[in-house]
């Protein structure tokens, strides 16, 4: 009985902070702008079919899958390494993944701004070296280098903690029927560790998708990507309910991608779910 009175407090919090608002902005994307009668209409849903707006979910989705891909080739050797190493360095390298995200993201964004602009830190070196002068602020290049840089540590961690627990015993008994490092790795380590290969392109495609900081900042607002088009319904010309619409689709873009990614790890065997 009293563990059943615990669970009631997270029922609560769960019902106000992700149910109720869920269901308003669902509300807010089926009814009629500026109307007193509850008039539901799919028309929101409808105008986000023009190909400007199908233009922004494209171009947003093609950086966010790029992001994700840098992510996991950059991601996938670091915490291979950092699972391979002793327990105190091993410590040490998860501490340094994880210091740069207690700083406030939007801080992090600005500093890769004194980085990359034209009179920024990198250019003054290049400059001192007598090299030619990179121009990329401004550009999908520096939007996709602060997603890779933001969200990487969502990309490590998740397969480092898959790593770190694989059992020696299958290692050991793989390379005593022969298989060199790499058959090992290939047919023991990799799919045991799809798991967190798996929840690591979940954990950076989502905030890579709906970003709208990054694209903002790097990009100059010459990109307009799907963050920044939600962004721009409810604070700038307050059409909630075409902001609405919009995060909704995002939402079911999202699950459906989670619900592929599930299959296929269920299919493999290694079961996500």
């Amino acid at each position: 009985m009293k563990d059943k009175l615990l669970v009631y407090p997270y029922i609560v919090w769960m019902g106000l902070f992700i149910v109720v608002p869920i269901f308003l902005v669902l509300y807010f994307s089926l009814v009629t702008k500026g109307t007193s009668e509850l008039t539901f209409t799919l028309e929101h849903f409808k105008r986000f079919l023009d190909p400007l707006y199908i233009g922004v979910l494209v171009h947003s989705i093609n950086l966010a899958f790029i992001s994700t891909v840098i992510c996991l080739v950059l991601g996938y050797p670091m915490a291979f390494i950092i699972s391979k190493v002793s327990m105190r360095f091993r410590n040490v390298m998860v501490l340094f993944f994880v210091i740069p995200m207690w700083m406030n993201f939007l801080l992090r964004t600005y500093a890769w701004m004194t980085l990359l602009e034209r009179n920024g830190l990198i250019n003054k070196f290049l400059r001192f070296l007598h090299f030619p002068e990179v121009n990329i602020m401004y550009t999908s290049g520096a939007v996709i280098l602060g997603m890779v840089y933001n969200f990487l540590p969502f990309m490590v961690l998740p397969i480092y903690s898959v790593l770190v627990k694989i059992d020696k015993n299958l290692i050991e008994a793989a390379q005593d029927l022969g298989a060199n490092e790499f058959k090992v790795f290939l047919k023991v380590i990799l799919p045991l560790s799809l798991p967190g290969v798996i929840s690591g392109i979940i954990m950076v495609f989502m905030p890579a998708i709906t970003t709208f900081v990054i694209s903002r900042l790097l990009g100059g607002g010459q990109f307009t990507l799907i963050g920044n088009l939600i962004e721009q319904q409810f604070l700038g010309v307050y059409d909630w309910n075409f902001g609405s619409a919009i995060s909704i689709i995002m939402m079911l873009i999202i699950l459906l991608s989670m619900v592929i990614l599930g299959k296929y790890s269920k299919e493999e065997g290694v079961g996500l779910w």
